[in-house]
């Protein structure tokens, strides 16, 4: 049986390691919870947020990728931005999840009974820059930032002072497959999200690596955008899941910049 571990962050604040490097985390008001992402729905999530929380639970998805968003079965109230219903199809198939398994979690033993369905994407509400969420003395608020997906959303805490970036800005950024926007349009939608952010978080939560990003991530990746439109570029091969792109800085084996600084993104050269 797969079992979740969990890391109380703050009083409010719980993240969730799900079992193909991605994170969950759950956000718990005076009244209700919220679920942000589900994962790739391995194991049952909805009994790891029950031992949490016996609150009302409202789940909130960054965006419909496969990694994020197929645990979402096993609850009733779903929101996720509608621009990725397509996505979510996609990824929902069981061939691709079993695929995206053995590229995420090789050597992790699954059985059939630890797949969890996947949802009908159709029950889901819609959900967009704007939206939020009341819990009861802590609140969720939703912030469009398409690139990575179309509907790909962040999501801050401003009791917390803390956002939620998911995959829509992080130290490797994929901005390389058909589903993502142009580097100018991504550009456009971080320079939108960090205006209206500005002043209003002190820490920065990621869903993959360690879940933890530096406070100027955002201004960082924008550095790599405007670098990537300005040919100023390493430009080093890179493929995942049969997908070629192009990683903008050189990374060391670890992961990070050679060059030292923060924020990366692998992008494909006719989508600038």
């Amino acid at each position: 049986m797969l079992e979740f571990k969990t890391e109380k962050l703050t009083d409010r604040v719980t993240r969730i390691f799900a079992f193909s490097t991605e994170l969950a985390y759950l956000v718990e008001g005076d009244e209700k919870a919220a679920l942000l992402d589900t994962g790739s729905g391995l194991g049952s999530l909805k009994e790891c947020v029950e031992r949490l929380t016996d609150k009302p639970l409202v789940v909130l998805l960054t965006h419909g990728h496969v990694d994020h968003a197929m645990g979402a079965d096993e609850f009733g109230e779903v929101y996720m931005n509608r621009k990725d219903d397509y996505i979510f199809a996609e990824h929902g198939d069981m061939a691709f999840r079993k695929e995206g398994l053995n590229i995420l979690a090789p050597g992790l033993k699954v059985g059939d009974g630890d797949m969890i369905p996947t949802a009908d994407v159709g029950r889901f509400h819609d959900m967009k820059g704007g939206d939020s969420f009341d819990l009861g003395g802590v609140t969720v608020e939703v912030y469009d930032c398409p690139g990575h997906t179309r509907g790909s959303v962040v999501f801050l805490i401003p009791e917390e002072r803390s956002v939620l970036l998911g995959d829509a800005c992080n130290y490797f950024t994929f901005m390389f497959g058909g589903y993502s926007t142009t580097i100018t349009e991504y550009e456009k939608s971080l320079q939108t999200l960090s205006k209206a952010l500005a002043g209003r978080f002190d820490t920065v939560y990621l869903s993959h690596g360690g879940g933890n990003a530096h406070k100027e991530m955002i201004e960082d990746v924008i550095a790599v955008c405007e670098d990537i439109k300005n040919g100023n570029t390493d430009d080093v091969p890179f493929e995942f899941g049969g997908e070629k792109g192009i990683i903008a800085k050189a990374i060391l084996p670890g992961g990070q910049r050679a060059d030292g600084r923060k924020g990366n993104i692998v992008y494909n050269k006719t989508r600038i």
